[in-house]
Formats: C-alpha cells, sequence, structure tokens
C-alpha cells in the first residue's frame, strides 16, 4: 500500500544473459574488428600468413632464406633505382615503423596540449592518424579531422606540432601535396582509375609534412641548362622532398621579396640559365635593369640584349620600349591566339629588374619616377598574355614602396625582417600556413618558400648557386643573337651616359633684415660701443 508522498524508487528489469551467449558476442566482436584490421592491411596480412605458412613447411631455414634474398634484391632495387626503391618500399614501410613506434605513441598528448582535442558528449574527441609516408627526407600524416574541425585550425598551430614531435619544420596542407604521376604504357589506363581513387578530394582530411631531414642545409648546384627550355616547367631549386621545383613563367610575372644578402641573386641567375639555351637560339631576349651599378648583372652582358645599370633614363626607355613591344603585339595577335606562343622570330621577352624599389621609391626625380610607374602598371596589367614578362625583386615590399605588387601572380619569399612581410609577398595567411620566412637561419641564403600552382600552401626550397665562373661560362657559351632584324636585338647598343644636368638658375640671396632694422641695430650697436 503507497499513499501520496511516499517515495517510490523504480528500477527497469534487468535481463540475465547467459555466460555462453557473452563469450559468444565478444568473439564475433573481436572476429570482426579482425577481418576489417586484415582488409585494411592487406599487404601485412599476406606477409604474416606467408611467414607463417613458410614457417611450419621448412622451419626457420624457410623464413631465413627468403629474407636474405629479399634484402638482396632490395639492395640491387636501391642501387639501381633509388626514388621508385623509396617510392614503393622503404617509404611505405618506414612510414608503417614511424607511425606505430613515433606518432602514435605520443599521439594523444601532442593532439591535446595542441588544442586539437575537442569534447563531445563528454568524451575526449581526437584527430584520427590514418597513415603515415616516408621518403628521404619528410613523413607526410594524413590525418582526418574531428568533425567541425577545418585545416585553418590545424596551420595555426604546426610550429606547435613540429615542435610537439620533435621537428623544426613543419607544414599543414588541405589538399595532397604531390600530384599525381604522369602513366604511359600498356597498363596506363589502369593506373590512372587507380590514381583516380588515391588523388581524390577529400575535405575532411588534412596533410601534415614534418622535415625529418632537411635537405636544404647543403648548397644546390647548378642545373643542367636545356637546349629548348620548357617555359612551365623552369628548373629552378630543390625542394625539401629532394624533388626539383620548376617555376611556370609563360603568361605570369615573377616577384622575389627578400632582405639583403638572403640569396635574390640566386634566384635571378637561376632563371637566367634556365633560359640560356633560349637566349643563344633567339627564343628568349633578356632586357636587364640594374640599379646597382651593374654590380649584379655586368658579368652576364653578353646574354642580355638590352641593359641598362648606370643612367635611370635609360632604364626609363627600355620599359618604354618594352611597352612599344606590348602595343605591337597586342595590335598583330588581337583575336588571333590569347597567350602568346614565343618563337625565334617572335621570342619571349623577359624584363628582369634587380632592386625595383630603386626605381619606384627611392628615385628623387619624380617625373622619371611617375614615368617607371607608368610602364611598370602597363607591363604587369597586360603583358603576361602577349610574352613581355616582368622578374622582378625588392627588399621591402610594403605598398608605399612597390604599388602594384598585386599584380604579380607568381611570388617568391626568401629571408625577411618582419613576420607582416611575409604576407605581403605571399599573401594572406601565408605566414599561417607553414612560411616562416622571417625565421631564417644564417646559414639558409637562397631558401625560400614559393606557392604550388593550383594550391595556396607554400613550399620551402633551396635555390642553386650560380658562381661568378658559371655566370662567365653562360655568358661566352649561350650569348644573344646580335643579327636578328626585330626591335629586340640591341645586343652592341651600350648603357645610356648619365645626362649632364645645368645647374638651377638661382637669384642672388640678399640681407635677410629689411634696411630700416640692420640700420637701427648699427646705432645702436655703435651707441653702446661709445
Amino acid at each position: 500500500m503507497t499513499s501520496a508522498g511516499d517515495l517510490l524508487v523504480i528500477r527497469p528489469k534487468r535481463f540475465e544473459l547467459p555466460a555462453w551467449l557473452v563469450v559468444l558476442g565478444l568473439l564475433l566482436r573481436w572476429s570482426w574488428r579482425a577481418g576489417w584490421w586484415c582488409l585494411r592491411h592487406p599487404v601485412a596480412t599476406a606477409s604474416a600468413a606467408l611467414a607463417v605458412t613458410l614457417y611450419v613447411e621448412f622451419d626457420w631455414p624457410g623464413l631465413v632464406v627468403p629474407l636474405a634474398l629479399l634484402a638482396a634484391v632490395s639492395l640491387a632495387w636501391w642501387w639501381r633505382h633509388e626514388s621508385s626503391w623509396w617510392a614503393w618500399l622503404a617509404g611505405p614501410l618506414l612510414g608503417f615503423v614511424r607511425r606505430v613506434f613515433v606518432y602514435r605513441r605520443v599521439w594523444r598528448e601532442a593532439m591535446t596540449l595542441c588544442g586539437l582535442a575537442e569534447t563531445y558528449d563528454h568524451r575526449r574527441v581526437l584527430p584520427e592518424l590514418l597513415r603515415v609516408r616516408s621518403d628521404q627526407a619528410l613523413d607526410v600524416l594524413t590525418i582526418r579531422m574531428v568533425r567541425g574541425q577545418t585545416p585553418e585550425q590545424f596551420q595555426k598551430v604546426s610550429a606547435n606540432l613540429a615542435y610537439a614531435f620533435g621537428r623544426r619544420h613543419a607544414r599543414v596542407y588541405s589538399e595532397r601535396p604531390d600530384d599525381p604521376p604522369t602513366r604511359t604504357g600498356w597498363a596506363a589506363w589502369l593506373l590512372r582509375a587507380v590514381d583516380r581513387v588515391r588523388f581524390r578530394d577529400r575535405p575532411t582530411v588534412v596533410y601534415l609534412a614534418l622535415v625529418r631531414t632537411d635537405a636544404l642545409r647543403t648548397v644546390v648546384p647548378p642545373f643542367p641548362v636545356p637546349a629548348v627550355p620548357d617555359f612551365t616547367a623552369l628548373p629552378l631549386a630543390r625542394r625539401e622532398d629532394l624533388r626539383t621545383w620548376s617555376l611556370h613563367l609563360l603568361a605570369t610575372h615573377v616577384l622575389v621579396g627578400g632582405a639583403t644578402r638572403r640569396g635574390k641573386g640566386s634566384v635571378l641567375w637561376s632563371l637566367v640559365r634556365a633560359l640560356s639555351g633560349g637566349v643563344a637560339s633567339g627564343l628568349v631576349r633578356l632586357w636587364v635593369i640594374d640599379p646597382k651599378g651593374g654590380m649584379e648583372f655586368a658579368l652576364g652582358r653578353p646574354m642580355f640584349a638590352r641593359f641598362a645599370c648606370k643612367s635611370f633614363e635609360a632604364m626609363a626607355d627600355l620599359l618604354d620600349e618594352a611597352v612599344d613591344v606590348l602595343r605591337e603585339r597586342q595590335a598583330r595577335l588581337a583575336g588571333t591566339v590569347r597567350v602568346h606562343t614565343p618563337t625565334e622570330g617572335d621570342p619571349l621577352v623577359v624584363v628582369v629588374v634587380d632592386e625595383m624599389a630603386a626605381l619606384t621609391a627611392y628615385l628623387q626625380d619624380g617625373d622619371l619616377r611617375k614615368r617607371i610607374a607608368s610602364s611598370l602598371g602597363l607591363l604587369l596589367s597586360q603583358g603576361a598574355g602577349v610574352g613581355v614578362l616582368v622578374v622582378a625583386a625588392l627588399q621591402d615590399p610594403r605598398k608605399e614602396v612597390l604599388p602594384f605588387r598585386d599584380l604579380f601572380p607568381t611570388r617568391i619569399a626568401l629571408g625577411l625582417t618582419e613576420a607582416a612581410q611575409v604576407d605581403m609577398v605571399l599573401g594572406d595567411g601565408a605566414r599561417n600556413r607553414g612560411a616562416l620566412a622571417d625565421q631564417m637561419p644564417r646559414w639558409a641564403k637562397g631558401v625560400g618558400y614559393v606557392i604550388l600552382d593550383g594550391t595556396p600552401d607554400p613550399v620551402r626550397v633551396r635555390f642553386s648557386f650560380v658562381s661568378d665562373s658559371d655566370i662567365r661560362d653562360m655568358a661566352a657559351q649561350y650569348p644573344a643573337p646580335a643579327d636578328a632584324a626585330d626591335i629586340l636585338a640591341q645586343v652592341g647598343r651600350e648603357t645610356a651616359d648619365e645626362p649632364v644636368r645645368p645647374p638651377l638658375p638661382r637669384k642672388p640671396l640678399g640681407p635677410l633684415l629689411p634696411d630700416s632694422l640692420r640700420n637701427l641695430l648699427d646705432g645702436d650697436g655703435g651707441g653702446a660701443a661709445r
């Protein structure tokens, strides 16, 4: 009997399961997990099954002999073709080992302390480490983000992640950092189908690249000069993964930003070297402006169709003639093509400007500075499509120094002095995505950050070092042709002398005080003397 006010405790009815049913459920659960693991790791499963079979059939020799044969085959493979050995054998194996024994061991601690762990329904939810792919220099971690996270959250803590895993450099990619390979041969159709799955867009996944061995500490030797330059892939630098970084020069302008003694000359001379074969054949014409009096580019004078280094009037004339070439090509190619194709009769014109700030900000002649800025603005806004390109280097990337900075589609950031300058050169958010150009060590001359084609993610590279002897050899071996009949072939034209400036007419200065005041002062002085 109950009455009002009595406390009633209601408990749900408990169902007692027999022990054999509990054991059966656990066995099914563990079997399902084991089967799913085997499906996700077919190579490890097949290797373990083969090892067990060989041991059962042949005892210990069944394991030792195949391992010795595999080691010999691996050594021969590494000796003959190291790149494929890393891609198909050493890289996946090293990545699996480092995933289990390095990253898994500290994963929870690193994700929590770096602020990437989330809380849902009173439970801690962590990003999931899916895979580790290793090569000679990098570990690339494939991470599935927690629902609701974005790649920007990982990019903001990229430096924290690097030090959490015992490294100094790390970058976060929102898309897969490597491109699908070019497939040829009878099985190319099958491999391309596999690549479509491997390289598919995965918005829930982010890639963390950790620099295990800094391959950029060593000086990069000059690359071989191609006989016919590929304007869509000019080899200029070495990437952190030991691959070659190539510049897409066709239909673009290039801005190189870096503090003094940070290797801007390495970038410019690497580009000149990559174009040398085209210079000698007449496919490329280099118009060079060196406001430092020729200290940087005078060694390569025979390679340049135009060269100005002393007179700012001559530099302005050079830019004006480049605008004339632009206008002529626009009138000739309008309605025919959208992008100019370089030929020996209609070559690519590359205007190289060292220390751009000397022309746009520090030039004292205001009229001449406006004239130069007008020509540069026309070239940068209209010259890419007609094959008149601008490659400029400067130390200070502020808008006051370079007002048309945004007209450069391709940008390279070497060592800079301020964190804000990184975003000025590479674009907003580049530093948060890992372009720490303001933290370059002193040895990192010629090391910089570039933006990969089609992605906003920066890549760290080191440009080749072209010595003075290499420049002299290039100038002797690849001089610009002197017998071309067009306006571009002016190899014999020397730099215009600095014009003689007559002194400005000035009226003689009279006394600073009026005569009446001077007489009064003189009279007072005389009276005091008396």
